[in-house]
């Protein structure tokens, strides 16, 4: 009995984890995860001589990316402020300071 209880709830929890959990941020992106409207804070730091119509965060460090479309490649390039900073989300920010 008691291991008929142990698969029934490992097999629960396997099917659990193959469940696409909804965040916050899947409302604010498209299916290639660029925001379909660049936060207002962002849009009014960021450089002006940068494409802002295909912007992500990248998620091996929490920076604003955005593409660039050159003559021989298309790239992801850090979205960078006024002052030549990368803009970053702040928490992911915080903890590498932290």
């Amino acid at each position: 009995m008691s291991v008929r209880v142990w698969i029934a709830g490992c097999a629960v929890l396997a099917l659990a984890a193959c469940a696409e959990v909804p965040t916050t941020t899947d409302k604010m992106t498209n299916d290639q995860g660029f925001f379909n409207e660049l936060p207002e804070n962002v849009r009014l730091v960021a450089a002006k001589n940068q494409d802002l119509t295909a912007v992500k965060i990248d998620p091996s460090n929490g920076c604003y990316v955005y593409r660039y479309r050159g003559p021989v490649e298309t790239t992801f390039l850090p979205l960078r402020a006024d002052n030549g900073r990368p803009i970053c989300t702040q928490t992911i920010a915080a903890a590498a300071a932290g």
